[in-house]
């Protein structure tokens, strides 16, 4: 049983890393539409980044970014969709989605949705904040968060927490500057993407360990969806 155990674990793994090699090669070639460039693209320049930090193979990359740019003769029509709605327990979500199949992407997260409540488009949006959400590792621990902050042109910044990793935040505009500045600040950029954060998250005290893991349970089904690039949870920490 040990045996199976862990080649389950290690087919569970690999399906996980595989999913997120698909999440990031779609994100890779909708940037792409604007040039094969990285260093003339920032969107596309980001989205390498991330998939280089999560050891995404060269020649898989590669493929992505010329698809993208229509260097392969394949066509790459994946579109932008956003669903609003509320996780059980009137838990505020917005999931993004990038599909080349809309009718069947539509119902698909109807049925998702079918535990918490999909709503209409702006039903959720008014109660998140349109940010860059840039994580970054200061290289000293006495580094001097709201000094980097400052000194690279953020909005703000959140101090870093037990893992050292510190969250600044960007008006969308500038999250590719500020991503560029952060590194002479003393600090390691681990990721840099457009988000949402909520204004009034829920507080997870205010729910009952069963109500939460209903919560997680909603949330585990809708991003496990092979079309669901990002999901922003209106929940505290």
């Amino acid at each position: 049983m040990g045996a199976q155990w862990k080649a389950k674990g290690k087919a569970q793994v690999a399906d996980a890393k595989g999913k997120l090699f698909g999440k990031l090669a779609k994100e890779i070639m909708v940037a792409a539409r604007g040039g094969a460039d990285p260093a003339l693209n920032s969107r596309l320049r980001l989205a390498v980044e991330q998939a280089r930090k999560a050891s995404m193979p060269k020649d898989t990359l590669e493929r992505a970014i010329k698809k993208g740019a229509g260097l392969t003769g394949e066509a790459v029509n994946f579109e932008h969709v956003m669903y609003e709605g509320f996780a059980p327990h009137r838990v505020p979500v917005m999931v993004e989605c990038l599909t080349d199949n809309l009718n069947r992407t539509a119902p698909e997260m109807r049925v998702l949705f079918r535990k918490g409540q999909l709503g209409t488009s702006g039903s959720v949006a008014w109660d998140f904040d349109h940010l860059g959400l840039i994580e970054a590792e200061a290289a000293k621990p006495d580094a001097d968060v709201e000094l980097a902050a400052i000194e690279a042109g953020a909005q703000d910044f959140e101090a870093a927490g037990e893992d050292g990793v510190a969250l600044f935040l960007t008006d969308p505009a500038d999250l590719d500057l500020v991503s560029r500045a952060l590194p002479a600040q003393g600090y390691t950029v681990l990721s840099a993407k457009l988000g949402y954060k909520p204004k009034n998250p829920v507080d997870p005290a205010s729910l009952s360990t069963e109500q939460l893991e209903e919560v997680e349970a909603f949330l585990a089904a809708i991003d496990a969806h092979d079309d669901v690039q990002h999901m922003h949870v209106g929940l505290g920490s």
